[in-house]
């Protein structure tokens, strides 16, 4: 199998065939859909142009955003909160513009619970395009070279082994990873390349299938679960040089973080169409965060010493991660370690977010 590839210094070829493949349209023609004005819908604007003005109010949970193609995270973000009118929202880790899927969003309480998706495992789906090596890695930068490719099955069960468990990645340039303050693709869009130091991540599953595509592409299907700080990017480029011909991405959809799936997921499309009470039954609790922490339940005096920050003592087995919750009204109070029968607060709610909480559940 061969491909001459395209002319050294054009844009990377994005129409890919994806019959078996579940991405959105816009990933599968390879089409990049823009956000509108920074991510902000045209009613957004309409307020702007008159003059009118959002109000905000406390919203307190967790949204699972598809994200769409084109959008950085952040657009996102601030399109959601719009949408909310909430005072307070954060994100859970960025999704390049080229990338789709799970974008967790939290709002009020949620966003001090939000390290814990950073840090969670997350899963991939990618498109390969063999044959061609990009300037960013994947199918926004330049072709910077293009080589045969005489790839086969055996070959993509070899570099499978050879990437799955613990490696080492280089950051690539095009990454918002900052060194002396200044994110790494800002000084990639200078045109300097600076010193990196590679770094352990770790792939605890990964799929490959060799395709061809009906314009005779060859592609690699991949799909991947992986660590916190995993590039795909670098991880396709990778793969593309151990088969010898180079590669870049030219789909990339985040299916899976933690204990969420893209099925759980709404889009921005379907959230512009429902009323304002149906955004809000959108949202998953703030605990919905903590589900793999062990519970802890105090009763009404020990919940407000907890909440003073104060130690409590009990018979409880030592726990890195649990969730507090009060008796009275199983409401979450935050979360805590437990260490020699001694619970050790952690992540507090304030006193004014349990009671909003508590109003909104009624």
């Amino acid at each position: 199998m061969s491909t001459a590839g395209p002319p050294q210094g054009a844009k990377a070829p994005l129409g890919l065939s994806s019959a078996s493949f579940d991405l959105p349209a816009q990933i599968k023609t390879g089409r990049r859909v823009a956000s509108s004005a920074g991510g902000l819908s045209s009613d957004a604007h309409e307020v702007s142009k008159r003059g009118g003005k959002v109000t905000r109010r406390p919203v307190h949970g967790v949204l699972l955003l598809d994200k769409p193609l084109g959008w950085s995270s952040n657009d996102a973000l601030q399109k959601v909160k719009w949408l909310l009118r909430a005072e307070k929202a954060g994100h859970t880790g960025t999704l390049d513009p080229l990338a789709t899927g799970v974008l967790p969003l939290c709002f009020g309480a949620a966003t001090k619970f939000s390290q814990l998706q950073l840090d969670a495992d997350k899963t991939y789906e990618a498109v390969l395009c063999l044959g061609v090596k990009t300037s960013t890695g994947d199918a926004e930068g330049e072709v910077m070279a293009t080589r045969p490719v005489a790839v086969n099955a055996f070959d993509v069960a070899r570099v499978r082994e050879q990437f799955t468990g613990k490696i080492r990645q280089l950051p690539p340039m095009h990454s918002a990873l900052k060194k002396d303050g200044k994110a790494l693709y800002e000084y990639a869009r200078a045109g300097i390349e600076v010193e990196r130091a590679s770094r352990e991540v770790r792939i605890f599953e990964l799929q490959l299938t060799l395709e061809t595509t009906d314009v005779l592409q060859p592609v690699i299907r991949l799909v991947a679960k992986c660590s916190k700080g995993t590039y795909i990017r670098t991880l396709g480029e990778d793969i593309g040089e151990a088969l010898g011909c180079g590669a870049h991405l030219s789909a990339l959809r985040r299916i899976a973080t933690g204990g969420f799936a893209v099925a759980q997921c709404v889009t921005l499309e379907a959230l512009e169409a429902m009323s304002e009470a149906q955004r809000l039954a959108c949202l998953l609790p703030v605990d919905s965060l903590l589900g793999d922490h062990e519970v802890v339940t105090l009763d009404a005096d020990n919940a407000g010493r907890f909440l003073s920050g104060l130690r409590r003592r009990g018979h409880w087995p030592d726990a890195a991660q649990v969730a507090v919750y009060a008796s009275e009204d199983a409401m979450l109070l935050g979360t805590a370690r437990v260490v020699a029968g001694e619970l050790i607060p952690g992540r507090l709610l304030s006193p004014i977010e349990i009671e909003q909480m508590k109003q909104n559940s009624h």
